[in-house]
Formats: structure tokens, C-alpha cells, sequence
């Protein structure tokens, strides 16, 4: 039961952080790109990447909660990926499917590149 309470307790700091990320994208770019729901998805996936990394390389092995907290809990919360299949979906329905297309390729692409370059840089610093 206290494994719940730490995936609750990061989905809940995941959210808010992703809310405000989109507040303040929304700002800058304007709604004409969901850029709040890429910027989230790339950033998620370079702290996963860059969490794991860090797990896989202590010496003292892993804590469950902590595990819990950060990667199904906070990273959970603030990545996005119901959200982003949403913004596909409306892109295509207002006649944009160049631009929902080019979306799902940015989103794929560079979220599994900041995977990979969070990997890279947990090994090189640990």
C-alpha cells in the first residue's frame, strides 16, 4: 500500500509540473503547435533515461520507492502521451495532416534520442 502512496504522490508533482510546462509553452508559442506536449515528452524521456542511468550505476542498488516515486509516479504524471494522441487527433480533424504527422515523428524521434542521450550522459557522470 505505501507503493501506491509514492506513484500518487509523484503523479500528483508530475501533473502540476506538466500543467504549468504547458502554461508557460502555451505562452510563448501560441496554441497553434502543441508544443507544451512535445516539450513534456522529450523532457520525461531525458530524466528517464537519465534516472535510469543513475539506478543502474549506484552501487547500492535501487530503492523500490524511490523508483516508484520518480519513473511511474512524477515521469508518469508529467509526460503526456494521452495528451499527445489528443493533439494528433485534433491536428487531423482541422485538416492538418502534414503537421499532425510531422508532430508524431518529432514526439517519437527526439523523446527516444533524449532517452538515449540521458542514458549517455548518466553513464559519463557516473
Amino acid at each position: 500500500m505505501i507503493h501506491l502512496l509514492y506513484v500518487a504522490l509523484g503523479g500528483a508533482v508530475g501533473a502540476s509540473l506538466r500543467h504549468l510546462s504547458g502554461l508557460a509553452l502555451l505562452r510563448l508559442a501560441g496554441p497553434g503547435f502543441p508544443v507544451g506536449t512535445l516539450f513534456v515528452n522529450i523532457v520525461g524521456s531525458l530524466v528517464m533515461g537519465l534516472f535510469i542511468g543513475w539506478l543502474a550505476r549506484r552501487s547500492g542498488g535501487s530503492s523500490t520507492e524511490l523508483r516508484l516515486f520518480v519513473t511511474t509516479g512524477l515521469l508518469g504524471g508529467f509526460t503526456t502521451f494521452s495528451a499527445f494522441s489528443l493533439d494528433v487527433a485534433n491536428l487531423w480533424e482541422k485538416g492538418q495532416g502534414t503537421l499532425a504527422a510531422s508532430y508524431v515523428l518529432a514526439s517519437v524521434f527526439f523523446s527516444i534520442m533524449a532517452v538515449f542521450a540521458g542514458l549517455a550522459i548518466a553513464r559519463a557522470l557516473v
